[in-house]
């Protein structure tokens, strides 16, 4: 029985869309399988790792009503093998699938439609907004970076998303640097929803969205999230867990600052990382009247010495920083000047970007 004919591409791009979701290592068989069945007349592809669930449509109406599952790896690297301009043959015999595509031909085990674990949404009330998907895709980059990696206070492991007030606002923190960043949505005044998404959920939402304006429905339930696109459904179980005060860490009333171009600093930090301790990834900013000098050494007492001019007149300051907690944050911004605000040698760096009053990373100073 035939169960699908398209081209190449057309079940390429959708199962390089759900493919991240599914997990190398599992305990259930079936999660390493996605679910292909006819929903509404198109054909979908469905993985999920009972947290976080990805549906993605293929073009075109549905050949047919039935519904299997099949290995996901298996079947992406298969058809990513296959010469451009293919068509492809799936047709199912039993439990197996067997795919044909010129003299090509593969058999691979399915298990049951029915047994794939899917997520449906909670009962609860829902608090739907609508929001441009490059504009989402940009709001939640310039703040992943900050997300916490499998720290055990497992709140930190993903990001704040919270709308209020008609602004949604996003929020990431490790313990030693927070992003925030915000925008303006129309339309929204008087929703409100906060919830933490999970650190998985970010990045796969940040990899499916494009730089389009194509609109995304944001709908939450009691303990999950669903995102819907033209292209896509994300459906994710949140975080239950309280979210730090980040307005407490972000600092006010800074007396020392200075605007520097962008790629400059970078690439200025870039060279001097090579000669970093390894393990404390340690430099010194040191400023004094005109100059940035940015120093560094390591265990084998080599150094490096970066100077770049600056408009700065203040008292000189001498202080130490994780250069790829900075290096982070100048990578994933696109703006071609940041601001780098100093209170004294023990506090916290505050950049932001000027006319952006929504954007705020806070790097804590370390002993160098």
């Amino acid at each position: 029985m035939i169960v699908l004919n398209c081209p190449k591409d057309a079940l390429l791009k959708p199962l390089q869309s759900v493919v991240g979701v599914v997990e190398r290592k599992h305990t259930l068989p079936i999660l390493s399988n996605i679910l292909v069945e006819n929903v509404e007349g198109k054909t979908a592809l469905v993985a999920t790792d009972l947290e976080l669930q990805i549906t993605a449509w293929m073009e075109g109406e549905a050949d047919t009503d039935a519904s299997f599952t099949v290995s996901a790896r298996k079947l992406l690297d298969i058809t990513r093998s296959l010469p451009e301009d293919t068509t492809l043959a799936l047709d199912m015999n039993n439990d197996q699938l067997r795919i044909q595509a010129g003299k090509s031909r593969f058999n691979l085990q399915t298990l049951p439609a029915k047994d794939f674990p899917k997520l449906q949404i909670a009962e609860g009330e829902s608090a739907g907004f609508k929001i441009e998907a490059g504009k989402l895709r940009n709001l939640l980059a310039r703040a992943q970076y900050a997300m916490a990696v499998q720290d055990i206070r497992y709140y930190l492991n993903g990001m704040l998303f919270q709308l209020q007030e008609g602004r949604l606002v996003v929020a990431a923190t490790d313990g030693h640097r927070l992003a925030v960043d915000a925008i303006e949505l129309e339309g929204a005044e008087g929703k409100q929803m906060e919830m933490i998404l999970p650190r998985k959920t970010v990045m796969e939402l940040i990899k499916l969205l494009g730089e389009d304006d194509q609109e995304v429905t944001v709908e939450s339930g009691s303990n999950q999230v669903v995102f819907s696109h033209p292209d896509f459904e994300l459906r994710s179980k949140v975080v239950d867990g309280k979210f730090p005060d980040y307005q407490r860490v972000v600092p006010v009333g800074y007396d020392k600052s200075f605007d520097i171009n962008r790629q400059k600093l970078h690439q200025a930090l870039a060279r001097a990382a090579i000669l970093t301790n390894d393990k404390y990834r340690g430099v010194r900013f040191a400023m004094t009247a005109g100059s940035l000098r940015i120093a560094c050494s390591n265990n084998e007492q080599e150094e490096a010495q970066e100077e770049l001019e600056i408009d700065y007149r203040f008292d000189p300051l001498d202080i130490g920083f994780n250069v790829q907690y900075i290096q982070d944050v100048l990578n994933n911004l696109d703006c071609e000047t940041v601001n780098c605000a100093f209170g004294d040698a023990n506090s916290s760096l505050l950049i932001t970007i000027p006319d952006d009053k929504n954007f705020n990373y806070v790097v804590m100073p370390m002993r160098i």
